[in-house]
């Protein structure tokens, strides 16, 4: 077990990079502070602070390169040894809330208060697909596991699902007598299951081929 002392205590985001070797968080202070767990005790390895709001989502491509969301609309990826933005990715109109890398790591996806979900090319910096269907903000985003196909858990209580290759919605997730937003979002090995979490407290659990809630 390790203690990190965090300099803010108004987290959003918390991640691990693959190797175990360091662990990123960052919220209310509009940064990304990168530890160092390996050392003897934690050590401040970076602290990434380019972003103009706050910092809502953070995921690791590996020990020297780290993707950031944001408040300020953006997207950003970071070469963690200079401490310098490589890519910035614009294109939202509101609040970056969540985002995710694809198993291949060369594109990942990005949901966000515009109501849109968003494909971007790591080596390209480019948007490449956008999904619309929510009418409210996107609070969480995940690739199914074979990386052809998205969900998306939104304010607008219903998750949904997108096939890259047909670019377009497959199946929506929506109980009327649920009436809470959706917060969190995560999938079982298989992709079978959906896990979310919703305003209400609970957890609730989605098949995702049915589109039937099973708990």
């Amino acid at each position: 077990m390790v203690a990190v002392p965090l300099k803010s205590a108004w987290v959003m985001s918390v991640a691990f990079a693959p190797s175990g070797n360091l662990v990123a968080s960052g919220g209310l202070d509009n940064m990304c502070t990168v530890y160092n767990i390996k050392a003897a005790s934690p050590k401040t390895l970076r602290e990434l602070d380019a972003h103009t709001g706050y910092l809502s989502c953070c995921r690791f491509l590996s020990d020297t390169e780290i993707l950031t969301a944001s408040g300020d609309t953006t997207c950003c990826l970071w070469d963690l040894e200079t401490g310098k933005q490589k890519i910035i990715f614009t294109n939202h109109i509101g609040d970056c809330m969540s985002l995710a890398l694809s198993p291949d790591m060369n594109t990942f996806i990005s949901g966000a208060c515009d109501s849109l979900a968003k494909l971007w090319d790591l080596r390209e910096g480019a948007c490449k697909q956008t999904f619309s269907g929510h009418t409210s903000d996107i609070n969480a985003i995940s690739f199914f596991p074979g990386g052809n196909s998205i969900i998306t858990g939104s304010d607008d209580c219903s998750c949904k699902m997108y096939d890259l290759r047909s670019d377009q919605e497959v199946i929506g997730y929506q109980d009327t007598s649920l009436n809470a937003g959706v917060t969190s979002l995560a999938l079982s090995s298989s992709g079978r299951l959906i896990f979310a979490g919703y305003d209400d407290f609970n957890c609730h659990i989605w098949d995702s081929l049915k589109g039937e809630k099973v708990g």
